[in-house]
């Protein structure tokens, strides 16, 4: 594939196939794409503002049934450090967020194989009793479809219910690659490609606006890659309902699938998937650089390679840290990070409002 046409086509705004995408995955200069993603980046955001959000990922139980074997944060019911949240526990932890400014909660959890709707409903309730302006992003899709099972409920009757009980969007997790023989080699007990979708078709459709995720570098190839890629275009077409795309690299540190894959993906690597994901998906409006697997340096490069939003201050993150992988950024580093790469700072809402402009 000539990549002066792949080219002639981003600067013309026409939309890239496939077989493009994958022409700039595996070509080996890594700033030709990285160029076309900037242009890209730029032209959906024109005005030099780098947006990120204030808030906390708030785990509310570590058991889980499904035993990813690239997860080193699960536990089995009856495991020592196995818990499932206080309301007291939780209620501090929100507290403590809005006292440092933030405006939503990521509430998200194991499978547990005893939780059933009514145990999310009230959970959700006491939240917004206690803080009734935090917007909750919560829920991923393999989560709906677990509370959907154990509860004999639909899909569309257990979103609908969270959604009335107070949930405000969903976050994208559980998707890693969809492709469903990547998915039985690290997640056998997980969702499949067709049922991530579902959910988030469905919480579309109820006006739930969900982001879309992508975790690469375990099993994975090129193809694979571009596949994900191909799908969640595909349902944002249909939808709409997409408001970010997050990709990340698998941290193999303290999992199972880490005895088999020896080797992180590159910086490199990262910023090629973030490029081609930036060109690719052009009706995506916002791509997220993730400092918390490549730390403040390379999202701070990720800005000129597609990025527009710097993510999360994330005041509390247990699963990435599970896997050994452990970076802290404050604010005021957050803040320096995007202005010497020469934009303005712009805090949002989980919904992508602008709050604050530094």
């Amino acid at each position: 594939m000539p990549l002066n046409t792949i080219a002639e086509k981003v600067y013309r705004g026409q939309r890239i196939t496939e077989e493009e995408a994958l022409s700039l995955l595996k070509n080996e200069d890594i700033l030709f794409s990285g160029f076309l993603a900037n242009y890209v980046r730029n032209r959906i955001h024109p005005r030099r503002e780098v947006t990120f959000v204030i808030d906390r990922n708030i785990n509310y139980t570590n058991i889980c049934v499904c035993k990813c074997k690239f997860c080193a944060f699960y536990r089995d019911k009856n495991d020592k450090d196995a818990y499932v949240i206080s309301k007291k526990a939780l209620k501090e932890k929100i507290k403590e967020t809005v006292e440092l400014g933030g405006t939503s909660i990521l509430l998200q959890g194991g499978l547990h194989p005893d939780l059933r709707i009514e145990f999310y409903e009230e959970l959700l309730q006491f939240i917004k009793k206690e803080f009734p302006a935090i917007h909750i992003h919560g829920f991923s899709a393999p989560e709906i479809l677990h509370i959907a099972k154990v509860s004999n409920l639909s899909i569309e009757e257990v979103i609908e219910r969270l959604k009335t009980a107070g949930l405000g969007s969903i976050p994208g997790g559980g998707a890693e690659i969809l492709v469903d023989k990547v998915r039985n080699q690290i997640a056998p007990n997980k969702a499949k490609t067709k049922e991530w979708l579902k959910v988030h078709e469905v919480a579309h459709r109820k006006g739930l606006r969900t982001t879309a995720t992508m975790m690469f570098g375990s099993v994975d190839t090129d193809e694979d890659i571009i596949n994900h890629l191909k799908v969640i275009r595909n349902l944002q077409d249909k939808t709409g309902g997409f408001t970010a795309f997050i990709p990340w690299s698998y941290q193999p540190d303290h999992t199972e699938l880490g005895r088999e894959v020896k080797e992180k993906a590159s910086g490199i690597k990262y910023l090629k998937v973030l490029a081609v994901s930036r060109i690719y998906l052009d009706n995506i409006k916002n791509i997220q650089a993730s400092w918390v697997t490549q730390g403040g340096k390379m999202a701070q490069v990720a800005l000129k390679f597609g990025a527009n939003d710097f993510g999360s201050l994330m005041i509390e993150e247990n699963v990435v840290a599970a896997a050994g992988v452990k970076y802290r950024i404050p604010l005021s580093e957050i803040v320096r990070l995007i202005k010497d790469a020469g934009f303005t700072p712009v805090q949002r809402t989980t919904l992508y409002r602008p709050v604050k402009r530094f």
